[in-house]
């Protein structure tokens, strides 16, 4: 069940990302009263689909990606097709204004970013902004980053990479992005400000390199209460259910649900004794982590929250929605400047559709709906982003060509159907590297998860 709900995760997620860029094309055109001659989600071939009135809707062999035949646009034959009939001067792009092109072109990736805004904006409104602790530290980790660097619970972390005041949302982002790299940080303890250093240890995550604390925040006292059981799972055959109240694990009284993340991930090799109430009952239930269909190593549920939340106006959701989306945005950009200067490795950072579909596949099977929707805001933001690169074939290419052509106009130049034609074959052949690149990225990551697995077996048998 896992895989099946972790496949049609994968399916809406990057159908409606696509969709929604290439709406954004497709409205616009059609306000302007171009025409749209295809819509077509994928590329290749046509497997099946539907015309309505001048637009043919299909959907296409080659599932990475997709796109609008606009009439009269001809720079993408190679890859889109001649169209299909004679189009009216009048509904041409191509002999559109330079603006109307642009509001065209632009609309796309828009729409992606309006996307990724509009979920965390619409979760504020209906849930609620997560009230977020502060960087006081509840716990440390033995043989941690955090233990090397001198850190001590209860401290107060008040300054982290340079950044005063930082959330925990933000000491956790910086660490991740940064394993085995030094980071300066200040603690306040009994009322003194101490400097120290600490360097994330480098740890595996879903077959990425990331950095790892062992920092463990003070949520305070939250209620635990379990939301969604997987079928087939460690939790269901120990006769846990949605609505449980988790109270202790192993005698150990149950204070937030990132303990009990914690305590899971530190007793995975032995039996939890679960102390659940359940209406008027307290049960005593015993389970033991392994390794789900998805790869990971859990027991199968989720909390029905994570966080405590606040209720909040528009205004504050919206607030909520840009910085969350920023934050994403610095943390990417941050990865991708890693990569450039050779600080990170492309293969820790790139993902291809398989990566994608692992990611789609953790984020329903551990967060359901939410994290269904965290995942889609989070590839609509840097699908719309990826697109604006001044690369042919993506819409900062084709924006990069109407910006040279204005220059070119001036000299009176124009440039030719078949340069454009070719310029255009070029951004196509490197994003074909480029995937091939992220493809073969995804399958060594996974030969690396299957020896992983098989290594790990043998301990795992002994300890039963």
């Amino acid at each position: 069940m896992s895989f099946l709900i972790g496949a049609l995760a994968f399916i809406f997620i990057l159908g409606a990302a696509v969709i929604i860029h290439e709406f954004g094309h497709f409205i616009v055109a059609k306000l302007l009263g171009i025409r749209a001659e295809i819509f077509s989600v994928g590329f290749g071939p046509r497997l099946f689909g539907w015309r309505w009135g001048t637009t043919d809707y299909r959907v296409s062999a080659i599932p990475l990606g997709g796109y609008v035949k606009l009439g009269g646009d001809e720079s993408n034959a190679a890859l889109e097709g001649q169209g299909t009939e004679a189009v009216p001067l009048e509904e041409r792009f191509d002999l559109r204004p330079r603006w109307q092109r642009f509001l065209v072109i632009i609309a796309g990736p828009a729409m992606n970013v309006l996307t990724a805004l509009a979920i965390p904006f619409l979760a504020a409104l209906v849930i609620g902004v997560p009230v977020s602790p502060s960087p006081k530290v509840a716990r440390v980790l033995p043989g941690s980053a955090a233990e090397a660097a001198g850190i001590q619970p209860g401290d107060r972390i008040v300054m982290f990479n340079g950044k005063e005041h930082p959330t925990w949302d933000r000491i956790e982002g910086d660490a991740l992005l940064s394993p085995g790299q030094p980071l300066p940080l200040v603690v306040e303890r009994n009322g003194q400000r101490i400097r120290l250093t600490i360097t994330p240890t480098k740890q595996l995550r879903g077959g990425e390199a990331v950095g790892e604390l062992g920092i463990r925040p003070d949520y305070g006292e939250i209620p635990v209460i379990v939301g969604m059981v997987e079928k087939g799972s460690p939790a269901e055959e120990a006769g846990l259910r949605p609505g449980d109240r988790l109270l202790e694990l192993n005698g150990e009284p149950v204070r937030n649900d990132q303990q009990v993340v914690d305590y899971i991930q530190e007793h995975k090799s032995e039996p939890i004794r679960i102390v659940v109430e359940r209406g008027d009952e307290r049960l005593e239930l015993t389970a033991r982590v392994r390794r789900l269909p998805d790869g990971t190593e859990r027991l199968g549920f989720s909390f029905s929250s994570r966080l405590p939340t606040e209720r909040v106006g528009p205004v504050a959701a919206a607030a909520h929605a840009v910085r969350t989306n920023l934050e994403i945005l610095r943390l990417t950009g941050k990865a991708l400047g890693q990569v450039i200067t050779g600080a990170r490795s492309a293969r820790d950072t790139l993902a291809g559709p398989i990566g994608i579909a692992r990611a789609s596949s953790i984020a329903a099977n551990t967060g359901g709906l939410a994290g269904v929707f965290s995942l889609l805001a989070f590839l609509s933001l840097n699908l719309g982003i990826f697109n604006l690169l001044p690369i042919p074939m993506l819409d900062g290419g084709a924006i990069m060509l109407l910006a040279v052509e204005a220059v070119l106009a001036k000299a009176g130049i124009q440039l030719s159907l078949a340069l454009r034609e070719r310029i255009q074959q070029i951004g196509f052949v490197a994003l074909l590297l480029l995937m091939g690149f992220v493809i073969t990225n995804d399958l060594m990551k996974e030969v690396s998860r299957w020896r992983s697995s098989d290594d790990a077996r043998p301990a795992a048998t002994s300890n039963k």
